[in-house]
């Protein structure tokens, strides 16, 4: 028999299916992990788990129009 009740779907994903989500190695991630610059993460003793929302924000902030954009913010300088 089948549940009518919908089925419990986490908002937190571990590295990989953060990776995954984001289609960039899980490598990048513990990266911008050490070095910053990544998107924010939660600490459950050893385990490191990304909420879909944070990263859904990240990706969003690293939206440009075209290449001359992200030159303009390397240099200092605002959008």
């Amino acid at each position: 028999m089948v549940s009518d009740s919908p089925r419990y779907v986490s908002q937190f994903l571990d590295t990989v299916q953060a990776a995954d989500f984001l289609n960039i190695s899980p490598r990048t991630l513990e990266k911008h992990r050490v070095t910053g610059g990544g998107p924010q993460f939660r600490k459950f003793g050893s385990r490191v788990l990304y909420a879909a929302a944070d990263l859904q924000a990240w990706a969003d902030k690293h939206a440009y129009a075209n290449t001359s954009e992200t030159h303009e913010l390397n240099s200092g300088q605002e959008r």
